[in-house]
């Protein structure tokens, strides 16, 4: 008989190494229970990491939002999410982008009426803490039912007139900006982006009831330091009531309401408001603003200590509103940058600047693009700086028809301005140019 022998022979590639420490073991076991039991803070940093490498970015916010600061992971959420993610427009900080990208997503898709307000209300406490700045450049309208089927004798515009208002009403932002501790900045346009066949202009219309909803939040944001209202048809009744409500604001720097519809009510509103406030930047561009407009933005002008920028392109001020801007800034000392290209301005309003340049210091930047100043206009601007300006360090004179000799003696003046402020910058580096 054969006996058969079995013969086990050992194994070379067998190592102590492959085995995984008991450590490894269970960071691996709390990375996968991490939903049901996220224990992160009893670990050690080092540890920390490796749970924190091995986590999902599906996993639900309310677990994640208050337990991971790490960047690493938030990098991971926001670069599957978005294809562009500029770290440098939010502090450097993923979790801060994450967060804030996150609630603006949910706010431009929110339908009143139909969303649950539960679901933005349930993300303050796992996102307060890391949002300062929201831009939402969209807000859905309710959706309705279409009733031409119901009553085919009602015409469009009178459809339109009677359910525009009751109808275009959008999503109330109080009780989500009056929560966030940290809020600084807030960007909105009343509009919906990618409207495509469905265009009615009743998309675009910024309500009373949004209106006095917006002024009583922001009135209660004493963080915010930036507010743009852009592209929204803001009119002089709603710039009104905004206006009243951010007078004496503790903290507004920034106000931006270019391309709406304000005219001269608007504009005395907003002169009270700049003597009123410790606002910093005033944008106006492309608004309806005439010389009464001006006058009162001039008042405001003489009255007002901290305003540095204004930019009033693209209005209607004619030479009487130049003229009132440029007779407020022989007393304003404020004022460092202005823009009135497009405003239909010549000689006169040159006249009055001539003497702003004699006798201004403070005045850096100026604009006159797109106005029909003429030779005349250009000659007055040259006496100006010719009185020995120091400060003007740029002037903007694209298609004002000022001679070409006058055009290149000014700007030689300006440009000796800007080299002597840089030279000045080197030599005192840690005093800020103007």
């Amino acid at each position: 008989s054969f006996y058969t022998r079995r013969c086990i022979t050992e194994d070379p590639s067998w190592s102590l190494v492959t085995v995984p420490h008991l450590t490894e073991l269970c960071l691996q076991h709390i990375a996968q229970n991490f939903e049901k039991n996220p224990i992160l803070n009893y670990l050690l940093p080092e540890h920390q990491k490796k749970v924190v490498d091995r986590l999902s970015t599906s996993l639900p916010l309310t677990v994640t939002a208050n337990t991971v600061s790490h960047e690493d992971y938030w990098k991971r959420c926001c670069m599957e999410r978005w294809q562009v993610c500029d770290v440098s427009n939010y502090g450097d900080s993923w979790k801060r982008m994450f967060f804030e990208r996150h609630l603006e997503n949910i706010v431009k898709f929110f339908i009143p009426n139909t969303t649950n307000p539960k679901e933005v209300l349930d993300l303050i406490p796992l996102c307060k803490d890391y949002v300062w700045k929201l831009e939402i450049d969209q807000f859905l309208p309710p959706l309705r039912v279409d009733l031409k089927e119901e009553s085919n004798d009602v015409s469009d515009t009178e459809d339109d007139a009677e359910l525009g208002e009751v109808y275009m009403h959008h999503y109330d932002l109080k009780d989500l900006i009056t929560a966030l501790p940290h809020l600084q900045e807030l960007h909105l346009t009343y509009g919906v982006k990618s409207c495509g066949m469905n265009f009615e202009w009743s998309l675009f219309n910024f309500t009373e009831l949004d209106c006095s909803n917006l002024a009583a939040a922001v009135k209660m944001c004493h963080n915010l330091k930036v507010f743009k209202l852009t592209r929204s048809k803001v009119d002089d009744d709603k710039i009104k009531l905004l206006a009243r409500n951010l007078q004496h604001h503790p903290c507004l720097l920034e106000l931006d309401l270019s391309h709406n519809l304000i005219r001269d009510h608007g504009a005395q509103a907003l002169g009270k408001l700049i003597s009123n406030s410790k606002l910093e930047t005033l944008n106006l561009c492309n608004n309806q603003i005439c010389h009464l407009g001006a006058q009162a933005l001039a008042q405001g002008l003489a009255e007002s200590s901290t305003l540095t920028s204004l930019n009033l392109r693209l209005n209607f001020l004619e030479d009487k509103g130049g003229e009132a801007i440029g007779r407020a800034l022989l007393t304003n000392t404020s004022l460092k940058s202005l823009h009135l290209g497009s405003n239909y301005l010549s000689e006169p309003t040159m006249a009055v600047f001539s003497q702003v340049l004699a006798q201004n210091t403070t005045l850096t930047r100026l604009s006159f693009s797109c106005n029909h100043l003429g030779l005349d206009g250009g000659r007055q601007l040259l006496e100006g700086l010719l009185a020995n300006n120091k400060t003007l360090t740029e002037l903007d004179l694209r298609h004002t028809e000022v001679e070409q000799e006058t055009d290149f003696l000014i700007h030689q003046i300006v440009w000796a301005n800007r080299e002597a402020v840089r030279l000045g910058s080197l030599q005192h580096p840690t005093t800020e140019p103007s």
